[in-house]
């Protein structure tokens, strides 16, 4: 008996391999463009190795019509949920197959994506396993195709497919020449070879393939049209649907608002913002703005078993959401807010009462919690040598709180080495002697005093009063805030950072540079200055900041890159 062999797993023709040089050629420009893109917005340093920009303050500031934009890659996370919403696949393949994306601390940073030879073969392993998944299962299969085949010559419903499914996978209408550059692929459907089993459906696949392949797929390639400022060029409906639906949804623009792009709505600021009201009552939004805090604050990946994590991840996923969504209100109450969303477990591990019912908001009273800081996922943030680690937290609180740039330890100090001290020494005494080594002071001495005003709460978020099975070793909570003043444990430390505007001025900067994939540069100064102004007077809302950004002259604009 002579077995038929299905060629959709092994073959792709001509095209599919043209769809890797053209790749290789895209991502070679995206890299080279990407590397003329400025890294971090430099910090003011007084020679002292001590950041001291102050609040509100990003650099130089100097009025700029649009930001630079390079050819951005699409992520794991949004190759990811693009697959789900095109073809129904919610494996969640990208991340399986592809090379993990670096965070800086955000994965859409245009600038990290690096080419290689591995990101090549590994994109044709996801585009492969993508379509084989959709075409071993005929409910989606019938669900993709928008026509029943007559045959594996019926060229109109082959090209009915490419013209429903490619102009969904490239955001944006498709030309002729585009069509038929995808019809020849029905080649391989009608082929008779020898013990090879081909039908409508082969070529069909191999279509989606080279679709996934491509780079007007994988990549977000912006051109727009000149305008009469130089180097200005303004973004079509198309464009701006794309920057819209990867900044708020992390995914691919749905019909609606594909709609609006080819009615010319998204051209104007009225229908911009009207379209991000739109997509913010969406739950892929809430997601997305969850998922901006996570990579923010530094919690993506924690040090504790899948339980636990789920139940951090709830309880800050719903003070996010009722603070941005559920009871809009004032942003910076994020960092203040007196009440805290528990089970009965995590009730039990923080020490505090359980909610009625098993799950619900629950005050904190005079614990000395409050707000995002006071939660299991910051708290295990910048975890060091299996324990709290004073300097890593005041780390995270100068640069993800205040961006402040941390100046590098010198090349002789070795940063994994746990501090140490007398025998038998403290916590506080070992940072203490390090602080006084020569080379570590100028650092530690502005990180260190943060981080004990935390140590009351080890790297599960728990209060404790001494060190880990150290009674003698009394903790005291007691921290400074260079510039600020003393403080005792997340609530005032909170609370002086929303005194102090740090957290105002760093949240702009952090979500321009989330927005536009890549850190701000300092002529862009005057864009955040102009984003926190409306922030400030919008009571600090955040889905206002949003729809603000997204009707601004600036979102609908880019300017050309500087080589």
């Amino acid at each position: 008996m002579v077995v038929k062999q299905d060629r959709r797993g092994f073959r792709g023709g001509a095209l599919v391999a043209r769809a890797f040089v053209t790749l290789a050629v895209i991502t070679f420009v995206a890299v080279s463009m990407g590397a003329c893109v400025s890294s971090l917005i430099e910090a003011n340093d007084d020679g002292s190795g001590t950041p001291t920009r102050p609040p509100g303050t990003v650099g130089p500031v100097t009025a700029d019509f649009a930001s630079e934009s390079g050819a951005r890659r699409l992520t794991n996370h949004e190759l990811d949920n693009t697959v789900r919403d095109l073809l129904g696949d919610d494996r969640r393949p990208a991340t399986t197959v592809l090379l993990a994306d670096q965070f800086a601390p955000f994965d859409n940073d245009y600038p990290t994506q690096m080419a290689s030879e591995a990101l090549i073969t590994s994109l044709e392993i996801f585009a492969t396993d993508v379509a084989g998944s959709v075409f071993a299962d005929t409910a989606r299969r019938d669900a993709l195709v928008p026509c029943a085949p007559t045959g594996p010559d019926d060229t109109a419903c082959f090209r009915a497919f490419i013209e429903d499914f490619a102009p969904k996978a490239f955001r944006r209408p498709i030309t002729e020449e585009e069509v038929t550059a995808y019809l020849a692929l029905q080649a391989f459907s009608v082929e008779d070879i020898a013990e090879v089993d081909n039908d409508f459906y082969t070529g069909i696949e191999l279509v989606v393939r080279a679709i996934l392949m491509d780079p007007e797929f994988l990549y977000r390639i912006e051109v727009g049209t000149p305008t009469e400022r130089d180097g200005v060029f303004a973004l079509d409906g198309y464009e701006v649907a794309s920057r819209m639906s990867y900044f708020l949804w992390a995914t691919t623009p749905d019909a609606a608002l594909l709609a609006e792009a080819a009615s010319g709505d998204l051209d104007t600021a009225d229908g911009r913002r009207a379209a991000a009201t739109r997509m913010l009552s969406d739950p892929r939004a809430q997601g997305q703005i969850r998922r901006f805090h996570t990579m923010w604050l530094g919690y993506r990946v924690l040090p504790h078993d899948t339980d636990l994590v789920a139940n951090f991840e709830m309880e800050t996923g719903a003070l996010i959401d009722r603070v941005v969504f559920e009871e809009p209100q004032d942003y910076l109450n994020l960092f203040n807010f007196d009440e805290t969303y528990l089970n009965t477990a995590l009730a039990t591990h923080y020490g505090l009462p359980a909610p009625d019912g098993g799950e619900g908001w629950v005050p904190y009273g005079d614990s000395g919690r409050a707000g995002i800081l006071s939660h299991g996922t910051v708290l295990s943030a910048f975890a060091k040598f299996a324990d709290t680690s004073p300097t890593q937290r005041g780390i995270l609180i100068r640069s993800r709180l205040m961006c402040q740039q941390i100046p590098s330890p010198p090349p002789t100090v070795d940063v994994d080495a746990e501090p140490v001290g007398a025998e038998g020494a403290c916590k506080y005494e070992r940072y203490a002697a390090h602080r006084e080594r020569s080379g570590c002071a100028g650092c530690h001495n502005e990180m260190d005093p943060i981080g004990f005003g935390l140590e009351n709460y080890d790297m599960a978020g728990r209060f404790r009063e001494h060190d880990d099975g150290r009674p003698e070793c009394v903790i005291t909570g007691d921290g400074n805030l260079p510039g600020g003043g003393t403080f005792n444990g997340p609530a005032e430390l909170g609370q002086q950072l929303v005194d102090q505007g740090y957290i105002e001025s760093c949240v702009m900067e952090q979500f321009y540079s989330f927005a536009i994939g890549r850190s701000a540069k300092g002529v862009e100064a005057a864009a955040v200055e102009e984003l926190l102004a409306e922030f400030t007077s919008s009571g600090h809302d955040f889905t206002s900041l949003i729809t603000s950004f997204v009707a601004s002259p600036r979102f609908a604009h880019r300017r050309e890159e500087a080589l």
